[in-house]
């Protein structure tokens, strides 16, 4: 009993003894943050934590989520890759959604949450700290406060190297590769002035859903690829990282999808410049320069879409014959937009694609078309059995059905559209009347065609037949002057 009572005294010591430190901390701490200046507070309490880091075997590096006014963006990349790393070792969590609309959420460490995460067999220590600071430190009262969140990293001293440049590069780089994968990609449009004008892009286009040769399709996904791995490469041998490519074949064989499911790929926004809207050649410049990097300059039709002045026209032309109503005209020629896709005006940006449309390739100036301007031109021909089968797996889910053969066997017959095949296709949600009336348009054209060939040839039969009957004419009048 009486070393119970004797615990029972200690106890009670020592309670009051660590009372009597916390109240003597807190006076002092009172007197300080009173009497001594803040100038003096911050350079006391910086002494104090530097003895505190010479003395322990841990170090620990302050990311605060502002620098000043401005966004501290490597905050925001910790932030993206922990919520990566979340684990059962976390006890509360933050949880939030940044669109109403979207059904991902990001899950965060709660404030005073620890995590630890390993890199290259080293132990890191993660703590997301926040705390009130005044607005103003001149003023005392507290008046005035706004929150400062700061993550805290926390290991032992000899790591310092590994975690200044392996771990946070590391980090960042894989935060910036988290925001490309989930970023709602944007496509721009130049109308009626020289800048651009933006809206999300939700194409769902895919290079899995698109409807084209297998084998094209791969060498289209490996071309892309290497190219966005290409940076010291095209540094090297002196070329701006670009790369061009020009889609042409009939219309409706896709070549708005293959944009899309390029855009998806790479994860880059599209330009997509109306020619007609621009009225010089330093609009153009303008609107090209304030595209961003890893972006995609898309040109449709631009055979059609606006007379590009030759070059050799612009020279021909002098002063002296030009009019009012030259000078109202397009200004946009040639040249100005191939000095961007190759000349000087091409090292602007970085990491671009740059693509041209066209039903009609022959009508296009050989100057866009040689290596260099457009490196990999790309045929979108109609329709074949494998884009069908493509086709019939996206719209109905299926991957044979007894009219395939066929079908097929039509298809390599007739010149039918990608986008054709689709509409017949997405006709009716019953699988097996959607695939006759597929059956059906498929022998209607060939109908169609056979008419129309032996129209053609009638025609030509009847026009042989006029050229003979017109030559025996002009042998009669022959005869009949040698007579006369």
């Amino acid at each position: 009993m009486a070393s119970y009572d004797k615990a029972i005294e200690s106890y009670k010591k020592a309670i009051t003894t660590a009372a009597s430190v916390a109240a003597s901390v807190m006076l002092v701490r009172s007197v300080v943050n009173e009497l001594v200046p803040y100038e003096v507070r911050d350079v006391l309490f910086s002494s104090l934590g530097y003895l505190r880091s010479q003395i322990s075997s841990q170090h620990t590096i302050i990311i605060e989520e502002t620098e000043g006014w401005s966004h501290n963006h490597v905050y925001n990349a910790v932030r993206a890759y922990l919520a990566t790393r979340i684990n059962t070792n976390v006890q509360r969590l933050r949880v939030s959604s940044m669109d109403e609309s979207s059904e991902k959420m990001v899950v965060t460490m709660e404030e005073g949450e620890e995590l630890v995460d390993m890199h290259e067999g080293t132990e890191f220590k993660w703590c997301l700290i926040s705390r009130s600071i005044s607005a103003d430190p001149n003023n005392g009262n507290g008046s005035g406060q706004r929150e400062v969140r700061s993550y805290e990293l926390s290991f032992h001293r000899k790591h310092k190297e590994k975690a200044l440049k392996s771990y946070l590069p590391f980090i960042i780089a894989t935060a910036k590769a988290i925001k490309d994968q989930e970023r709602i990609l944007q496509i721009y449009m130049n109308e009626y002035s020289d800048s651009w004008s933006p809206i999300d892009l939700h194409h769902p286009s895919t290079f899995d859903t698109l409807a084209m040769d297998q084998k094209l399709k791969q060498s289209i996904i490996d071309d892309l690829d290497r190219f966005i791995k290409r940076k010291d490469y095209y540094k090297r041998i002196g070329k701006a990282w670009k790369r061009g490519y020009l889609l042409y074949g009939p219309p409706g064989t896709g070549k708005s999808s293959l944009i899309a499911a390029m855009a998806n790929h790479l994860k880059f926004d599209i330009y997509d410049l109306e020619l007609t809207e621009v009225h010089s050649n330093s609009e153009l410049r303008r609107l090209l320069v304030g595209m961003t990097n890893r972006s995609i300059l898309v040109v449709e039709d631009i055979d059609c879409s606006i007379e590009l002045k030759q070059r050799e026209a612009g020279e021909e032309r002098t002063k002296s014959n030009s009019t009012e109503e030259d000078k109202g005209e397009d200004k946009v020629t040639l040249s100005g937009l191939l000095n961007f896709v190759d000349g000087l005006w091409s090292t602007s940006g970085e990491e671009r694609i740059i693509i041209f449309t066209t039903n009609y390739k022959e009508r296009l100036d050989q100057a866009l078309l040689r290596p260099g301007r457009m490196d990999m031109h790309i045929h979108m021909g109609y329709c074949t059995p494998e884009a069908f089968r493509i086709l019939a797996s996206n719209y109905h889910s299926i991957d044979y059905h007894v009219t395939y053969p066929e079908i097929e066997e039509l298809i390599k017959e007739v010149m039918v559209t990608p986008a054709e095949v689709a509409e017949a296709l997405m006709r009716n949600d019953d699988t097996d009347v959607a695939l006759l009336g597929l059956l059906e348009l498929l022998k209607s054209k060939i109908k169609d065609a056979s008419e129309t060939k032996a129209e053609s040839k009638d025609a030509n039969k009847q026009t042989e037949e006029n050229k003979d009957d017109k030559a025996m004419e002009n042998k009669n009048d022959s005869s009949t002057d040698e007579c006369t």
